[in-house]
């Protein structure tokens, strides 16, 4: 059996080219990404994150704008490579007229400082020149945009990542204290009938089984969990097809405590149970929320 060695993604590049949407493109396939990370400091990361014993995905974006950044990244990628850490190194290029246009779009101060956006960015050229000739893939994102900048990257590394299986979230939360900001699924069942009323079971949470008997008994509760499997049936795969590791999925109710609990249970079993990578969590409601 042939052991592949470890290895290590180095994103350089002009400003304005896509180092940051393509840092977040390798953070969705499931790689660990450091970011705007001087040249002399690589092989130490590299040593700290352990790459070279475990299975760890490392990108590191690069900040290769000063003089020394070459013999600095030179050094660092011949003691990795003895070390027996394969090192391959991505350029993200685009015309001059195209990355004047983006900075001039989005109002921001090119980094190098100069009067002219223009001569800022001939003199980042001129100072990559020499990074970029050690490159061992240049991504030229003149005529992309960030989606087909996204695709390019998934196409090209999406079979690489180790770490392919998709892990998902299911949370319970009350639309009283917001939904979660990172949810990509959000489910209202603030339809069905709430168990604060029933005095019985105010003071419970959708974990008991009386209030979980009390909301499944209802025809809308059944026919909104087989909506919802659908629907996240349908979702997943396409989650996966753009490249997503991760998928947050939050069922809400008028205080996170009754209802969405009870339904976070039956969609995080049933995704459990279809030997999903699924983990179920749960907001702390006041005793006083309702349901």
């Amino acid at each position: 059996m042939v052991t592949k060695r470890p290895e290590v993604l180095l994103l350089v590049g002009m400003s304005g080219a896509g180092r940051s949407a393509s840092s977040n493109v390798f953070e969705d396939l499931g790689y660990y990404v450091i970011e705007n990370l001087p040249p002399e400091l690589v092989e130490s990361v590299v040593e700290s994150n352990d790459v070279a014993e475990s299975n760890k995905q490392l990108v590191l974006t690069i900040d290769a704008r000063d003089g020394t950044a070459q013999d600095a990244l030179n050094k660092s990628l011949e003691r990795l490579s003895q070390s027996g850490v394969l090192t391959r190194m991505i350029f993200l290029d685009a015309n001059n007229e195209t990355l004047i246009e983006r900075y001039e779009e989005n109002r921001r101060p090119h980094p190098m400082g100069l009067d002219s956006l223009s001569q800022s960015v001939k003199n980042e050229r001129d100072q990559l020149k020499p990074i970029k000739e050690l490159a061992d893939l240049v991504i030229d994102t003149t005529d992309m945009n960030v989606h087909e900048l996204r695709k390019r990257i998934i196409e090209g590394f999406q079979g690489e990542a180790t770490n392919q299986d998709l892990k998902i979230s299911v949370t319970s939360f009350g639309f009283k204290n917001g939904a979660p900001r990172d949810a990509d699924i959000v489910l209202d069942v603030r339809f069905l009938p709430n168990p604060h009323w029933r005095e019985e079971l105010r003071s419970s949470t959708g974990q008991s089984p009386m209030v979980r008997n009390y909301v499944l008994s209802f025809e809308d509760a059944e026919i909104f969990l087989e909506k919802a499997k659908d629907l996240i049936d349908f979702l997943l795969p396409r989650f996966t097809s753009e490249g997503k590791s991760y998928v947050g999925i939050a069922i809400g109710c008028t205080g996170g405590k009754h209802r969405s609990v009870v339904m976070t249970e039956e969609v995080g079993g049933w995704l459990i149970n279809e030997g999903k990578d699924a983990c179920l969590l749960y907001t702390s409601p006041s005793p006083r929320d309702r349901g």
